[in-house]
């Protein structure tokens, strides 16, 4: 059976970007895809590249696992589990470490971009971890990956490794192919709509989170940073702000751009970012809604027990194959 699989990181709010840009893209995928076997996990190992206090951590763990059964995954169609309770993932990734060169983790953009970051100095995992995700995605034999335009550079690094391991030892992973979203793939800041909208933005006014409070949500648009002119009209480059708040628009109500800006001919902007807190405002308070149920009930547990298991099923399988291959262990009769 294909399979797909992705993963986010727990540290901290999940923004309209995140939600925009990849978790509503796997709701639809469930009925788009209907043949495929869905993986999609919580990367906590991923996310102590950099200090993490412990009870935040697990706490974020939780909160996201209940984030992404509210916007609408499914019990049936996808098996969520925690990157952590699966050991395969560390083991597989120590192995793409040893196929791995450096001078290609060294040019990884976004290493670059947080090591420059990074005042107190920079983890060995900060520069390895593409590697991890490398292993998270082989590990399934995944042939889709949902990707950011971000992440398109480790999507190919995952490639490159798999070719070299099945060169060297024969064939063992699926080469994955990189799935991006038709519209809402990058949901920019509100304040400054250049950047992408981040949940480590030091301005909260800058994203919008799943869990903030309706009037917030209905402030932060009202606040958007747009332009000097009064009409609506899509242009990323002279009109970046409004071309956000459309993007925004679109994605949530699945209209062509072309209706949308006609819907708001003759509208000044205040009228157009009403319109926009609506649409957004309705998306949203269903999803807290359902958040608070299962943040509070115990089938979330029960969910994450059964990914879990699901994905150990696979992984065991997996790296026994892996370890076959290289000559780890002792030989399986």
């Amino acid at each position: 059976m294909p399979r797909l699989l992705s993963g986010i990181q727990p540290t901290g709010n999940i923004t309209l970007g995140n939600y925009l840009g990849a978790i509503k893209n796997f709701v639809k995928l469930q009925d788009e895809l209907p043949e495929h076997e869905f993986f999609i996990f919580i990367a906590d190992l991923h996310a102590i590249t950099i200090f993490q206090d412990r009870e935040k951590l697990r706490k974020n763990i939780k909160s996201l696992a209940a984030i992404y059964l509210a916007c609408g995954l499914r019990r049936d169609r996808v098996h969520l589990f925690i990157q952590s309770e699966v050991p395969m993932h560390s083991q597989l990734g120590f192995i793409m470490e040893c196929n791995g060169m450096l001078g290609e983790l060294e040019r990884m953009t976004q290493y670059k971009d947080k090591k420059a970051r990074q005042v107190a100095g920079v983890s060995v995992g900060l520069l390895t971890y593409p590697c991890l995700m490398a292993a998270d995605i082989l590990l399934y034999d995944a042939d889709i990956v949902p990707v950011g335009q971000d992440q398109t550079q480790h999507l190919e690094l995952t490639r490159d490794l798999a070719l070299r391991f099945n060169n060297r030892y024969g064939e063992t992973f699926v080469i994955p192919e990189g799935y991006k979203a038709k519209a809402g793939a990058k949901i920019m800041s509100l304040i400054d709509p250049t950047k992408k909208m981040s949940k480590s933005d030091e301005n909260p006014k800058a994203y919008i989170s799943l869990l903030d409070d309706i009037n917030v949500i209905r402030n932060k648009i009202k606040g958007a940073v747009t332009d000097l002119d009064t009409f609506v009209k899509y242009d990323p480059v002279n009109k970046p702000g409004i071309s956000n708040l459309l993007t925004i628009y679109q994605v949530i109500t699945g209209k062509d751009m072309k209706e949308i800006e006609a819907e708001f001919e003759g509208c000044n902007y205040q009228q157009f970012k009403e319109k926009v807190a609506e649409v957004v405002i309705g998306e949203i308070k269903p999803i807290q809604e359902r958040y608070n149920y299962y943040l509070n009930s115990p089938e979330l547990d029960e969910i994450l027990n059964e990914g879990r298991d699901a994905a150990m099923r696979v992984g065991y399988k997996k790296i026994a194959k892996v370890y076959q291959k290289i000559g780890l262990g002792r030989k399986q009769k």
